[in-house]
């Protein structure tokens, strides 16, 4: 049973990796999207912001998802199936991935015991 602050969502993630698939993948930006709508509406966003800048083969992959794969995004995600959605541009895939979650509540450091390893935390201390 979840606690009752406990919220489902959406954890968002987009990735980059270079050709040969032996390079490392990079994380390039992560998103919390409470609702299916609006994770798959974050991934549309960066397609169409990127699709001008994207080789053709590249833009085109983008837009077939646009028009077609994200209905099945969204009804896979309303599922609870974790999705992907690819394109290559060049030697670089970039790869956003949607995976469903439960987001719990942070404790809050007022007025409330919290365990005694909170106090092992030291701030970096700024320049």
């Amino acid at each position: 049973m979840l606690n009752s602050q406990a919220r489902r969502g959406y954890w968002c993630e987009c990735w980059t990796q270079e050709l040969p698939e032996q390079e490392q993948p990079a994380l390039r930006a992560s998103f919390d999207a409470y609702s299916a709508p609006q994770a798959d509406r974050w991934v549309a966003v960066a397609l169409r912001t990127i699709s001008p800048a994207l080789d053709p083969a590249a833009s085109d992959e983008a837009w077939v998802w646009l028009y077609q794969g994200r209905i099945a995004t969204r009804q896979a995600l309303l599922r609870g199936q974790p999705c992907e959605i690819s394109v290559t541009h060049g030697s670089t895939t970039i790869t956003w991935t949607i995976r469903p979650v439960t987001f719990l509540p942070l404790a809050h450091r007022q007025g409330a015991e919290l365990p005694a390893c909170v106090d092992d935390f030291k701030p970096h201390p700024t320049v």
